[in-house]
């Protein structure tokens, strides 16, 4: 006995391109699209280098295990603010820039921008040619931060009488450092570099960053880790937005501000340069990263990354079983929203170590604890926050315990960023961030998003095979 070939009507499940589930729908037949891509975008060579890392799988697992449960057991506490030369034994004459390492004239203009004006307020040069012949001449030595235990944001330069912020990493022992936030607008870390960025950062080492120091050590330490995730329920995510924790961190300062302040009005002007200042708590938010990050370095095996940075030319990552190698690609442009007078022909390419917060599941992959910077996705609003979000979680290995999304049932937000589920789904690491002026000396243009370029996590990918 012969039976119909269809008792029912079809469902369908679709892969791939959407073009084929739209047509059934159109047809009314129900269907379900799968948004499938082949592993590594069908890139057969990158394919066989993640198999052969499969083959390994057990080892790599138990590694990334340890790894994660390093980066997210950190407690950071902030437990001072020093002088670079005194809190890194930074010598004379070099200057710390953000990024992996980079030759001067490969610098972007606000970089080179930055590290003039910073030679100039150390009294190195009386001026920017003057200070282009150290720099060209070898006088003046560049390094990078993060090779300093630092971080800095944009241009990230630290010189030897800045002040920096002390991190201590009390569940690992280690100790991470980032300057004081100067502020929005023209600033160092943008690359302007006019006498009034000279003067601002006179004032916050002479004065602001000795009465921070002094209120800081009194404190016995700030837990950043628990402000930080009181104030990811309040809305931040802690690269774009930091009102909550900027505020969280005044609150639990002043007093002990007001106790050490001393005379001449110095905790009038700290205090009204902390409350008209939403972004201040970003600079802390990426020492604790750091002293987080740095203990996931060296453990064998493991494909999760510890540092997300660029310098304005390159983006550079570094890996957990590979140490202290960076590996490069061209940076990215950020897309977002402009200041007035501003537009995308204004911008420089993405630059700063602030993406360590990122590296540590906040700033992109904490966008659904705050709709507000969805904005600079484009339409803006909750689904957009909630689906970048959903996005890291692809990549990542794991839920940060302490760090949760009220929005999300209390889930932590998405951690521990795995090389191979990187270039295995194509998805590379979501950077909220700040936009520099291209040309030198104009400083903020606006404020966006950028994504990590895949060159990195592929050439990572390499090595880590290479290494097996």
């Amino acid at each position: 006995m012969s039976r119909p070939l269809l008792a029912s009507p079809p469902r369908v499940i679709s892969l791939g391109l959407d073009l084929f589930a739209r047509a059934l729908e159109t047809l009314d037949v129900s269907v379900v699209h799968l948004a499938w891509t082949p592993p590594a975008g069908g890139d057969a060579r990158l394919a066989d280098l993640l198999a052969r890392l499969d083959a390994r799988a057990d080892t790599i697992e138990r590694a990334n295990a340890e790894a994660l449960a390093r980066l997210t057991g950190g407690e950071p506490f902030l437990v001072d603010c020093r002088p670079a030369w005194e809190a890194l034994e930074l010598p004379e004459r070099t200057v710390l820039h953000a990024g992996p390492p980079i030759a001067w004239e490969r610098m972007c203009e606000p970089m080179q921008a930055a590290v003039l004006c910073a030679a100039r307020y150390e009294g190195w040069a009386a001026n920017d040619d003057a200070a282009r012949r150290l720099v060209e001449t070898g006088a003046v030595r560049l390094e990078p931060c993060h090779h300093w235990r630092t971080v800095g944001p944009m241009a990230g330069v630290v010189t030897r009488s800045m002040p920096v912020f002390v991190v201590e990493n009390r569940a690992r022992g280690n100790r991470a450092h980032a300057t004081i936030n100067e502020g929005l607008g023209k600033v160092l870390r943008y690359g302007a570099n006019d006498e009034t960025v000279v003067a601002r950062l006179r004032w916050l080492a002479t004065e602001a960053g000795p009465l921070l120091g002094a209120a800081l050590r009194r404190t016995g330490g700030i837990d950043l880790r628990a402000l930080m995730a009181q104030a990811l329920r309040m809305g931040d995510e802690m690269h774009q937005r930091n009102l909550a924790a900027s505020a969280l961190f005044v609150r639990a300062l002043m007093p002990h501000a007001a106790h050490v302040g001393g005379r001449h009005h110095a905790l009038a002007r700290l205090g009204e340069f902390l409350s008209g200042h939403d972004q201040f708590f970003l600079n802390l938010a990426m020492a604790a990263g750091k002293s987080m990050a740095d203990p996931v370095a060296g453990v064998a095996s493991s494909t999760l990354i510890t540092a997300l940075s660029r310098n304005g030319t390159e983006f550079g990552v570094r890996v957990s079983a590979l140490g202290d190698r960076w590996f490069t690609a061209p940076v990215e442009m950020p897309v977002g929203l402009y200041l007035p007078g501003f537009g995308p022909a204004d911008a420089n390419p993405d630059m700063g170590d602030s993406a360590i917060v990122e590296t540590i599941g906040l700033g992109g992959g904490a966008m659904a604890a705050s709709p507000a910077v969805a904005r600079f996705l484009g339409a803006g609003g909750v689904s957009e926050a909630l689906a970048a979000t959903a996005e890291m979680r692809e990549i990542c290995v794991g839920e940060h315990p302490i760090f949760r999304v009220p929005g999300l049932d209390e889930r932590g937000v998405p951690v521990g960023i795995d090389v191979r589920r990187v270039v295995e789904t194509s998805i590379t690491p979501l950077i909220n961030t700040g936009i520099a002026g291209r040309k030198a000396g104009t400083g903020q243009v606006g404020a966006g998003v950028a994504r990590a370029p895949l060159g990195c996590f592929t050439a990572a990918l390499e090595a880590l095979v290479a290494s097996a």
